[in-house]
């Protein structure tokens, strides 16, 4: 199945390759708002502003990203309606756009029954889902040495329910701490297995 959206992808991009972008909007949550891009070779960009001056920036594996732009592309490039009828709470205010040259197909909505909408809204989630695993890890190795250990707990967990996209850009954090006497040993310990566990997958 995965061969098979890669070359669906491929064949549907060969005209022009555009890139994805998505963003959700919604107050009170913490973060409020979050925007990602993605290109057809899977490099990206994740912002937490729209005005965010230092992104992070990650690569997916070329096959996760053509299966993005298959979801897209089966979605019409986002030229259609995606929003439910059903009447249901404020789930964040969602936005998917194409983006090819000066071309731009967009639609909004807050809950899609569409399967391929649903779909390629987890693909985004999941990257977000990343980047703030990676944010909180971050702060906790710069700023918080004692929290360094539940960082790790909830990033190990978040591996576990498969809601992390690209493991292999926490490598120089999970290294940084596994080799640092500084932190505490029971957290070098479960840095060093995490890097060693996501090594050994690729």
């Amino acid at each position: 199945m995965r061969s098979l959206l890669l070359l669906l992808a491929c064949a549907t991009l060969s005209a022009g390759e555009g890139r994805l972008f998505f963003s959700k909007s919604f107050p009170g949550s913490a973060p409020a708002f979050v925007a990602i891009t993605v290109e057809p070779g899977g490099a990206g960009e994740y912002k937490e502003a729209v005005d965010d001056e230092t992104p992070l920036k990650f690569q997916l594996p070329a096959a996760d990203a053509a299966e993005m732009f298959a979801l897209a592309g089966r979605l019409d490039y986002f030229k259609r309606p995606l929003e439910s009828p059903l009447k249901v709470a404020q789930m964040g205010m969602k936005t998917f756009r194409f983006e090819e040259g000066a071309n731009k197909n967009e639609v909004k909505f807050n809950f899609s029954e569409d399967p391929d909408a649903r779909a390629l809204t987890d693909w985004f989630e999941r990257i977000s889902e990343t980047a703030q695993s990676y944010f909180a890890l971050e702060r906790a190795v710069k700023y918080d040495k004692l929290g360094v250990q539940k960082a790790l707990l909830q990033f190990e967990t978040a591996i576990d329910r498969k809601r992390v996209i690209n493991p292999e850009l926490f490598l120089p954090m999970l290294d940084r701490v596994a080799k640092n006497d500084s932190y505490l040993n029971m957290a070098r310990s479960r840095a060093a297995n995490l890097a060693q566990s996501i090594r050994a997958a690729k």
